[in-house]
């Protein structure tokens, strides 16, 4: 296996080495293996992937506190489940990336293709491009912000979290959505069943724009963004759930 550490220059409060993991020479599973294999404590804190070409799977089920470049496009399931790790795809990704995400960040530098978010349980997923149909389906607390426009179908049984979008949505946004909360900057093409227009109150506004600076948003403000969430008309709506709202 060719793995090889590269020194940086030390930080002022720890030193450590950026791990450099060539794609080209080795494989996806050892890749994989070598991430999991980090527990509590290490100092790899540090990794850059090199020639993805492509590659399905990248950087699945990272479960500590590690920075990751990828360096070049991904195909599906990019960074799934991720428990931690602040993931960074300096190009555009396959469907599914951060699927059932847990917790950390991912931001995609490029577009990203349908589902994106999937079922996200928390953390933030930042893609800087455009997002295809099915962004955030089923999302369960992640926060996605998507600086370009999203497809179809996007936010569909939505529920919990939180999806911004400083572009346009497609059809159907919000079809059947629980109690996610969504903002669009742009035009909505159509509403899904029980998605409706909502006031935006000045705690809508302060979340958002806690949200926009998570995200390192500059150009945007909250008041100019429209806020969709349920109607509450196709399912038992339980109070305890109101201050979501």
């Amino acid at each position: 296996m060719n793995i090889s550490n590269v020194a940086t220059a030390p930080s002022r409060e720890m030193d450590f080495a950026r791990r450099v993991f060539d794609l080209g020479e080795n494989s996806l599973r050892e890749l994989n293996q070598a991430l999991h294999n980090l527990g509590p404590g290490s100092n790899e804190t540090s990794w850059e992937v090199l020639n993805p070409k492509g590659s399905h799977s990248v950087a699945v089920g990272v479960d500590q506190p590690v920075a990751i470049d990828v360096r070049g496009s991904v195909g599906y399931y990019c960074g799934g489940m991720n428990a931690g790790g602040a993931i960074t795809v300096h190009g555009s990704v396959g469907p599914g990336v951060g699927e059932n995400m847990m917790s950390g960040s991912i931001v995609v530098k490029g577009d990203a293709s349908q589902y994106a978010g999937a079922t996200g349980r928390g953390g933030l997923l930042v893609i800087e491009g455009n997002a295809s149909s099915r962004c955030g389906i089923s999302m369960k607390g992640i926060t996605i912000v998507v600086r370009g426009n999203i497809g179809h179908m996007s936010a569909f049984m939505a529920q919990s979290g939180n999806l911004v979008v400083l572009g346009d949505a497609g059809d159907a946004l919000g079809d059947s959505i629980y109690e996610a909360r969504l903002f669009v900057r742009g035009k909505v093409k159509s509403l899904g069943a029980d998605c409706i227009k909502k006031e935006m109150r000045p705690e809508h506004i302060a979340l958002l724009q806690d949200l926009l600076d998570r995200a390192g948003i500059k150009d945007a403000k909250p008041e100019e963004f429209t806020r969709y969430g349920s109607a509450r008309t196709l399912y038992n709506f339980n109070i305890d759930n109101a201050d979501a709202y």
